[in-house]
């Protein structure tokens, strides 16, 4: 029998390697001829001919990359990811044999496809949200810069808050702002329930988001704000799912999904808001009032830390309006205090959301990034809502976050003795005079913004990988936010003549004596990268340590160099490197360097490349290393060598 097979990974260098050595291996041990294309970093090699498909059983693609598939049209094909290459390629082999393939027609779904299916089924819930949100942001975004600048432009201040004479033409733009704000919360029901039922939930979702959001419906002033619309979207969406699966009649079916669905959806999502839902909300809040009337006698502080909470939970929901309303009515009894701890409260979770995207740009995607300029503007007016986008896609470290700001700042403003002589807040109030301790309010928002700011990006995960320009073997150069390349700044004008040329034929010709530790002291990876680059500085490889980490670590972030079966090969270009070399280290405890396999590295080689250097030779090194490293009794003779000279000796058949 022969079968044919292509191998890819996305860097196109360890694992396309890894998986072609592996599958020739078995199929040899299996007496299977085969021929393995390797489409890696420079491009395809052992390349498949028409005569190779023509006369072959099947194929495999071992890839986590799109491979075209015309080619094999008519074969059995077996698409599986390049990780499947290397853990198991006698089961992929017999696979074809026992004829447990389909035919390739033209119509397989691409491997690329494939993973997005996947994980579209393993975050149903999270894609629903964010198809929600990410059609809620521009209606945000359009009425809170429309309010906030007809407020700064047109408002004046009164004893009820800052107010838009009626016969002023900002008045039409505040209308128009408040407008786009009103659908906010409806949009966001609407397209959860799109994403869950398509096209027939989106009148329950809106409908039943405008009922969360108007607490009129069911007695209150409040309303569910934000969250009663996620709710109301996910009620809508899999209650008109649930109505879809129904079989009726043939003649029924096409005017479901426009009559049928839509109707009994709105009608059991309005229903469940109105009476199951929305009452118990409105008598919760009722109560909630009437529990902060009766604190004012007590902690001044205590009370700034509940009216702070609330204030950022729900960000323009019930508690938010609960405790601003509270906050209102204390004004008219002479009361400013409880209003200039919600005033700067107010501004704290926009601001701190935009001033956190600022900081750390790792920690949002782009869109996030142009969101928090629009929320840093809005907090800037006292509009809470800005930062709603943020708190709906990672609610659990969003919100504690701004929860704790407003706290903060809050409880400074009480203690400040700053007063708020109108029904609104943000720095806009102090700016028009409406604030008694301006500084004081001013130092509260301040603290309140960046212990957000500080907290969310501490608990956030990285989301982008650190910015860096590309080059040929898939590693990378770190470029800062700006997009100037700092390798580039601090050794850019490195003489030329230091980039040494070597012709690179075996790995010992970039692999010194010198370079080779066979017990590594490290514990982490972190602590593995500084000392095998702290070998390459010693021998005087690189002109910068600290460069060339930079370089590493950008690599690490696009894909982990942990290959499995306890080898690493972090490697980089990078104009610290004056030489191409090499520096290996043994583990015996092992180091976690999240493989793919879970297994820890205890074989690693670090690979330096002078950025300038046009060969592509060292690329050779990283495929002779990863086919010479699939023979597992070669890796058991290099875990147990003893000395540098054992592992050089081992290392010269490298080639």
């Amino acid at each position: 029998m022969r079968i044919l097979a292509v191998t890819a990974c996305p860097v196109g260098i360890a694992h396309t390697y890894m998986a072609a050595e592996n599958l020739q291996k078995a199929a040899d041990e299996m007496g299977v001829d085969m021929k393995v294309e390797t489409q890696g970093s420079i491009g395809a090699e052992n390349e498949l001919t028409e005569q190779d498909i023509a006369e072959a059983d099947g194929i495999i693609i071992a890839s986590d990359k799109d491979i075209a598939k015309d080619r094999f049209a008519g074969k059995k094909l077996l698409v599986v990811g390049v990780q499947e290459g290397i853990r198991n390629p006698k089961k992929l082999i017999e696979k074809v044999q026992n004829d447990d393939v389909p035919v390739h027609g033209g119509d397989m779904k691409s491997v690329s496809h494939v993973k997005q299916e996947r994980k579209k089924k393993e975050n149903q819930i999270y894609r629903h949200l964010m198809n929600g949100v990410s059609y809620m942001i521009p209606f945000i975004v359009v009425g809170g810069l429309l309010i906030a600048i007809s407020l700064a432009l047109g408002g004046n201040q009164t004893e009820g808050g800052i107010v838009i004479p009626d016969d002023s033409f900002w008045k039409h733009i505040e209308a128009i702002g408040a407008a786009s704000f009103s659908f906010m919360v409806p949009i966001l029901a609407g397209f959860i329930a799109v994403s869950i039922a398509d096209r027939p939930g989106l009148v329950p979702g809106m409908v039943g988001g405008y009922i969360a959001a108007n607490g009129s419906f069911y007695g209150s002033e409040a309303g569910a704000g934000f969250i009663g619309g996620i709710i109301a979207g996910f009620l809508a969406g899999y209650i008109a799912l649930a109505i879809k699966k129904i079989n009726v009649p043939k003649s029924v079916q096409p005017v479901m999904p426009i009559i049928f669905i839509p109707i009994i959806a709105t009608l059991i999502v309005g229903v469940l808001l109105i009476f199951v839902i929305g009452a118990p909300v409105a008598s919760v809040f009722e109560g909630l009032t009437g529990w902060l009337e009766g604190m004012q006698g007590a902690s001044s502080i205590v009370l700034a830390l509940i009216l702070g909470a609330m204030i950022a939970v729900d960000m323009g929901g019930p508690f938010n309006k609960v405790a601003f309303l509270f906050g209102a009515a204390m004004i008219a009894e002479g009361n400013y205090e409880i209003m200039g701890a919600i005033a700067a409260a107010i501004c704290i979770p926009p601001l701190g959301m935009g001033l956190a995207t600022f900081i750390n740009k790792r920690k949002f995607n782009p869109a996030e990034k142009e969101t928090g300029k629009a929320s840093f503007t809005m907090g800037l007016f006292g509009i809470t809502e800005g930062a709603i986008p943020f708190a709906a896609q990672d609610p659990l470290r969003v919100i504690p976050s701004i929860m704790v700001g407003s706290m903060t700042g809050a409880v400074i403003a009480m203690l400040g003795g700053v007063g708020d002589h109108v029904a609104h807040g943000g720095p806009i109030v102090a700016v028009l005079g409406a604030v008694d301790n301006v500084l004081m309010f001013f130092v509260a928002a301040a603290v309140g913004t960046v212990v957000t700011a500080f907290l969310v990006n501490f608990l956030k995960k990285d989301v982008m990988p650190a910015p860096a320009a590309a080059t040929p073997d898939g590693g990378s150069v770190a470029v800062n936010d700006e997009g100037s390349n700092p390798i580039e700044e601090s050794i850019g004008n490195q003489d030329e003549s230091e980039q040494k040329e070597i012709t690179i034929t075996k790995l010992t010709d970039i692999l010194t004596k010198d370079l080779i530790n066979t017990s590594l002291t490290s514990n982490t990876q972190d602590e593995a990268i500084d000392e095998l680059s702290g070998m390459l500085d010693a021998q005087g490889i690189i002109s910068s340590s600290e460069t060339f980490k930079q370089a590493i670590y950008a690599r690490e972030n696009e894909s982990t160099t942990g290959l499995g079966m306890s080898i690493a090969i972090p490697h980089a270009k990078s104009k610290a490197v004056k030489t191409p070399a090499v520096a290996f280290g043994i583990s015996q405890e092992g180091i976690d360097w999240n493989s793919m396999d879970g297994s820890k590295a205890k074989l690693i080689f670090m690979i330096a490349a002078p950025e300038e250097r046009a060969a592509d030779d060292h690329l050779k090194i990283l495929q002779m290393l990863s086919r010479k490293l699939m023979d597992e009794s070669y890796r058991e003779e290099l875990l147990n060598v003893t000395s540098k000279e054992e592992a050089y000796k081992l290392l010269e058949s490298v080639e």
